[in-house]
């Protein structure tokens, strides 16, 4: 078949471009009407807000009883109601990993999260990973390594540390490269930042360099 003339340097045609839309309208098609079958059938369907609704979240131990609107995102939730502001709000789009927090032990963008959508989750946010009188062996590290500039993406840096430790315990530099990279630093901390990484696993007699 010859090649559409209408593609541009990038190899995306015109020709890709439209079946890629038909097969989004189709796919969109088919949900709706799974939706709508759905409703038909008599399944009870629960409509939330948009007014505050209860919420319940268990956040480092402890559980907090809250009144969100439906869309407020996590990250909301955890600065402005329970006042755990150690997640920061950089992009709010899910890509810089300023916010990240644990949601049963994995990493998550708690501004990508619907506070409503982590009920019944386990929440863990920089804020329980140490204090200023005993710090946690990763925020000793980071410091002793010179991981931060202005600071503002650490606490994101910290918490996808640990859960990237937790299930790699002994990774090399190239292996932290890439687990890390959900996260971005603006001030281009990330060879100090695998550093410290690197100096954790040695404290617990790692040997992967």
């Amino acid at each position: 078949m010859a090649k559409d003339k209408k593609a541009g340097s990038s190899g995306f045609s015109r020709r890709d471009f439209i079946r890629g839309s038909a097969a989004g309208a189709l796919s969109t098609g088919l949900i709706s009407s799974t939706v709508a079958e759905g409703a038909q059938g008599g399944a009870a369907v629960q409509v939330l807000g948009p007014g505050p609704v209860p919420v319940t979240l268990l956040v480092n131990g402890k559980s907090h009883r809250l009144q969100l609107e439906p869309r407020v995102t996590l990250l909301d939730a955890l600065r402005n109601q329970l006042d755990l502001t150690g997640s920061k709000k950089v992009c709010d789009r899910g890509t810089c990993g300023a916010c990240t927090v644990l949601m049963d032990g994995k990493p998550v963008y708690a501004c990508a999260v619907l506070a409503i959508e982590a009920q019944g989750k386990k929440i863990e946010t920089i804020e329980s990973l140490g204090t200023p009188e005993k710090l946690h062996p990763i925020q000793t590290a980071f410091i002793e390594h010179d991981a931060t500039q202005c600071g503002f993406c650490t606490p994101g840096f910290v918490v996808a540390s640990k859960a990237f430790l937790d299930r790699n315990p002994n990774p090399t530099r190239a292996q932290i490269e890439k687990g890390l990279g959900g996260n971005l630093c603006r001030c281009g901390t990330y060879a100090g930042i695998r550093a410290a990484l690197l100096a954790v696993n040695a404290r617990k007699g790692g040997t992967n360099a």
